[in-house]
């Protein structure tokens, strides 16, 4: 009994390369804790307008003032009085990979990024702790009047495009949480693609956060005018240390009438990074809004990226898949807010769960009184790997219009160890055989990402191990 027990249980995700930590090494960082006086030395160091630094205390207001919402799961560990709100690397941002330091070209060369840079992507940026050190676009994309720089190279040369966008789908008083993000964002991407314009490759942003006790609070603000195509990834990850780390960036994507966004990613984080991000999507007249998230570290998170229907006949799918392995409490979703006539959703989750981890999908979909002829459909599935994990499905459906047709379905199951058996008595050794199960599990994600991070997401739930993984 105890060996067929044993057949259906995997191991923790290998994390290899995404564990090796550099030397804690910057130019300048903020005093340690959140406070007024902190608020103001970030904004002084970034030599920013004036505008920009009343948002910043004002968001620091409302955070004081905000709660922690009762559902989310335990965060007393988190206390930001110990935690570093800005931590400047040791150089300023490049436009070549040869001129950054060893160390910090070294990591993105592990991690892949200018090989793919190479191979498949527009542009570029990459983000080491607080700030963004590298940042690249074809000039093929420039003579487009495609715009993606750092965002605080965008607040500085482009206030025009920025100010009325900032803050305007994700407020300050989202959350207790967005409110911190405003009050010590730094870093983050910011993409203009002009009225009919097809970004035939991706353009990609990596955030990578190295320095133990810090947080990183990029901001993400993406505008595609009508009748534009974009594709963006963003990929994260972090070494794991013995102290709390925090994660609480925001993403603001605006889609204008008849145009496309894709925006994919994979997170990576470490198992003590509490990842408290937000995301949110507004879509007008006939565009179409695509989510390909895949959730693989941190020791808590809270994500569900969120899309406002608001045009008629737009549209929003949404793939995820989590792993949440031993002390692991992985709670992500979605949501999707329909209000013009005739809009489609199609949300698809799956969860992995496995040594005690903890895997939630928590969703929302809410059909407006305006949203007349709304379709849609919803299905989470959960794997569980042992008897110790956790998946719960906790959706949350308001209709308020009758002429809709709307379904949700849930599965959650454990690996049949009959499956094993099966694909053993064909000559599969038993970690092929459980590497067969998962990953036609999570083929569906797999599909719906670039190749490279498909190939990641595989490295993620690596199966080929002599008896554990990683």
């Amino acid at each position: 009994m105890a060996e067929e027990k044993k057949k259906s249980q995997i191991d923790d995700v290998a994390r290899s390369i995404y564990d090796v930590k550099d030397a804690v090494e910057f130019s300048y960082k903020a005093d340690t804790g959140l406070t007024e006086d902190v608020v103001r030395e970030i904004s002084a160091q970034k030599d920013e307008p004036q505008w920009m630094l009343e948002k910043r205390l004002a968001a620091l207001r409302l955070y004081e003032k905000l709660d922690i919402a009762p559902w989310m799961p335990d965060i007393s560990e988190l206390d930001m009085s110990h935690i570093d709100t800005y931590v400047r690397p040791k150089t300023d941002l490049k436009a070549r990979w040869e001129d950054l330091p060893e160390n910090i070209r070294d990591t993105f060369d592990r991690l892949g990024i200018p090989e793919a840079e190479k191979k498949t992507l527009a542009g570029v940026g990459a983000q080491y702790d607080s700030e963004v050190v590298y940042h690249n676009v074809q000039e093929e994309m420039e003579r487009q009047g495609v715009i993606y720089v750092d965002f605080e190279t965008a607040v500085k040369e482009y206030p025009e495009l920025v100010k009325p966008y900032f803050g305007r789908l994700i407020a300050p008083g989202y959350h207790k949480f967005a409110a911190l993000h405003y009050a010590v964002w730094s870093g983050g991407s910011f993409v203009y693609v002009p009225k009919g314009v097809d970004v035939k490759m991706p353009l990609q942003s990596y955030f990578r956060l190295n320095a133990p006790g810090a947080g990183q609070f990029e901001h993400t603000l993406i505008i595609v005018e009508e009748g534009a195509r974009c594709h963006f990834i963003e990929g994260c990850s972090a070494p794991r240390y013995n102290v709390a780390n925090l994660h609480a960036g925001a993403v603001e994507l605006f889609v204008k009438k008849g145009a496309t966004l894709r925006y994919s990613t994979i997170e990576n984080w470490s198992k003590n990074m509490y990842n408290l991000n937000t995301k949110r999507a507004l879509v007008e007249e006939d565009g179409h809004m695509i989510w390909v998230s895949g959730s693989f570290g941190s020791h808590t998170s809270c994500l569900y990226p969120d899309t406002v229907l608001k045009g008629d006949r737009s549209s929003c799918e949404f793939t995820g898949i989590t792993f949440a392995g031993k002390g692991q409490f992985l709670d992500t979703g979605s949501k999707v807010e329909c209000l013009g006539r005739d809009t489609r959703l199609s949300v698809h989750s799956k969860s992995i769960s496995k040594g005690g981890g903890a895997a939630i999908y928590r969703g929302v979909v809410h059909i407006g009184p305006g949203a007349a002829g709304a379709k849609g459909a919803i299905s989470c599935e959960s794997l569980m790997l042992d008897n110790e994990s956790r998946s719960d499905t906790i959706p949350d459906i308001i209709i308020e219009n009758d002429d809709i047709d709307l379904g949700h379905e849930a599965k959650i199951g454990r690996i049949p160890e009959e499956d094993i058996y099966y694909l053993m008595s064909r000559g599969l050794s038993e970690e092929d055989a459980k590497a067969m199960v998962v990953r036609g599990f999570a083929e569906p994600i797999s599909k719906a990402l670039p190749l490279e991070y498909a190939v990641e997401m595989n490295r993620l739930i690596d199966l080929e191990f002599e008896g554990a993984i990683g």
